[in-house]
């Protein structure tokens, strides 16, 4: 065994032992590059990927062009961090079956997984039965709620195809806050009125930013939830 093969056993039996609440940034990503890298010392590389972007996190989020760009970094390493937040959202996401929504604090805590990771701004549409269980959570686009490539409706008719007797919309700010913007609060008005005269009430329109969400119905933009 070369003292390598020495040292990756020792970090193994560390995470194995006491998961990661004792490891630094630097040596979960040493770890994680592990699977990609058989025959190197990845440290190295796990402290040049922390200078180069700031933080784990960081380096989780970034582009996958630009992490290839980064020397001793090859295909498979930068796949496998790219990996590392879509298995998050998908363990977060659990099964809706039975869920039920009845406030907004419920839809938040439904609808905030499907965000993890995601660098992009993206829309999603929680469809709720006539006893408020959770139908789906669908993902109606990405862009902004008032892009030209996502319509109002276009929602609509996502929340008509699942038969929802009403909805919630959810959509983020990558790198931003979660205050609504004024296009959010007039979308989300012209949304209202719609999903009212189909009787298909829009209970609540939540945004998102890094975990945290303001919700429109608590502000009073909309009736919400009663």
């Amino acid at each position: 065994m070369g003292v390598h093969d020495g040292h990756r056993k020792r970090t193994l039996d560390a995470f194995l032992e006491n998961g990661v609440d004792r490891m630094q940034p630097h040596q979960i990503l040493e770890m994680l590059l592990f699977f990609a890298i058989p025959r190197r010392d990845t440290n190295p590389l796990a402290h040049e990927l922390i200078a180069a972007f700031g933080s784990l996190r960081a380096v989780f989020d970034a582009p996958y062009e630009e992490l290839i760009k980064i020397k001793g970094m090859g295909e498979y390493s930068a796949t496998l961090i790219k990996m590392v937040p879509e298995l998050a959202r998908a363990y977060l996401n659990t099964d809706d079956e039975d869920v039920i929504v009845s406030s907004s604090a419920d839809a938040a805590a439904c609808m905030l997984p499907a965000f993890v990771g995601r660098t992009r701004e993206t829309v999603f549409l929680l469809c709720l039965d006539n006893k408020n269980k959770v139908l789906a959570n669908v993902m109606v686009g990405e862009g902004s709620v008032n892009s030209a490539s996502l319509s109002i409706r276009a929602i609509v008719e996502a929340g008509m195809k699942r038969n929802a007797a009403a909805v919630v919309l959810a959509h983020n700010h990558p790198g931003g806050t979660a205050l609504p913007s004024r296009d959010d609060v007039e979308t989300t008005r012209m949304l209202n009125e719609l999903c009212a005269s189909i009787h298909m009430p829009l209970l609540d329109h939540i945004v998102v930013s890094d975990g945290d969400y303001v919700s429109m119905a608590e502000t009073g933009l909309i009736r919400g939830f009663r």
